[in-house]
């Protein structure tokens, strides 16, 4: 099994020099109001805005099994509403002269918008740890590391969101060494075939995705309901594919964002708020949800091998889909959530279906 403390330390560690390393920065002209005093701009700007940081973790210790997607944590900043992506001052210079890059993303027509920074680690293993071969029947050894940006944007029924992830596939991606490391430190014995996993490869994915609620009740008590669907898509050498689906959430005092987000999918949705003082966190409350998600898969990776050398492969599935049950309790500032996912099997000589337990913590400043 894999333990958590572990995975969060490399991308942690990531994650503060990506959002601690930004100098003095100078900002653009564009001095219009926004959410920030174009006097003190930068990232201690946004610090007097609610703000949120994630830690997702995914690991399959919690369904008792130690194979297949086996963990998964990503690190994630999500900024306070934004004027735009490339002039507000609140962001430095270097993430503006980034957002630039892809500008032809940015979606307009909202006035509610922010900004979503990840850093991730997944990894997948077979089912046999003893073996040192290539297992034909069984998926390829892999992990993939990556950077994420983000962008979300919305009114108070709809979210569309646009991510691009960069990083790394193989050997890059640590994997290895992250799984060795714990396995070590629990006294567990290792997998023996990280020798045949991909290749090195530069992974790029871009993903959109659209969020509606559909309904919610009219209380602001207990208990709420709301449902929500959802539909997108992903483009690279990484993943491409078509999804769609669903999540139905009851409890008190629900949260004002788009709901529970496994780390596959795209971004992350604690939304941005109409009011940029607003917390998405407002008060303290429970709610328990059930979500559905359906994909038909052109590509992946971590199935189909290396894109451009030989590797191992197997033989995917081509229409594949989750379902989940979780609940999550919320206080003033912050919200921890559980969910447990099962899924279809994934290529033609999976012996089961896979399943992962996933932890949430968002805290709001």
């Amino acid at each position: 099994m894999t333990y958590a403390f572990k995975y969060l330390i490399t991308p942690a560690y990531l994650c503060c020099i990506v959002f601690s390393s930004t100098g003095r920065p100078v900002w653009a002209d564009d001095t219009a109001p926004g959410n920030c005093d174009p006097a003190q701009p930068g990232m201690a700007a946004l610090a007097r805005h609610p703000e949120i940081y994630n830690i997702h973790f995914e690991n399959d210790l919690f369904n008792g099994t130690d194979q297949g997607y086996t963990n998964g944590v990503k690190l994630s900043w999500v900024s306070a509403n934004l004027k735009d992506y490339i002039h507000d001052p609140c962001l430095p210079l270097w993430v503006r002269r980034l957002n630039q890059l892809f500008e032809s993303l940015h979606r307009t027509g909202y006035s509610s918008r922010n900004m979503v920074v990840t850093i991730g680690q997944s990894m997948y293993t077979p089912l046999d740890k003893t073996r040192t071969d290539v297992i034909p029947n069984d998926r390829p050894y892999a992990g993939w590391l990556y950077l994420g940006l983000g962008y979300n944007e919305r009114d108070a029924k709809q979210m569309d969101t646009v991510q691009v992830n960069i990083g790394m596939v193989g050997p890059a991606s640590l994997a290895r060494q992250t799984q060795n490391f714990i396995h070590d430190l629990r006294d567990i014995p290792r997998f023996n075939g990280w020798d045949n996993q991909l290749h090195d490869e530069l992974g790029i994915q871009i993903i959109a995705a659209r969020r509606k609620k559909v309904w919610g009740s009219d209380s602001n008590g207990w208990p709420q309901f709301d449902a929500i669907t959802h539909y997108g898509g992903s483009l690279g050498n990484v993943a491409t594919y078509l999804n769609t689906g669903f999540e139905i959430r009851a409890g008190e005092h629900l949260p004002n964002d788009f709901g529970t987000s496994p780390i596959r999918s795209a971004g992350d949705s604690n939304a941005p708020l109409e009011d940029a003082a607003a917390r998405r966190f407002a008060a303290g409350g429970w709610h328990v949800f059930i979500s559905a998600d359906a994909r038909v898969v052109a590509h992946d990776i971590f199935l189909d091998g290396n894109t451009f050398v030989a590797s191992h492969s197997v033989d995917k599935e081509i229409l594949v889909g989750n379902v989940a049950a979780g609940v999550a309790w919320q206080w003033r500032g912050g919200q921890i959530t559980y969910a447990q996912y099962v899924s279809s099997k994934e290529f033609t000589t999976q012996t089961s279906n896979p399943g992962y337990g996933a932890i949430t913590l968002s805290l709001e400043y």
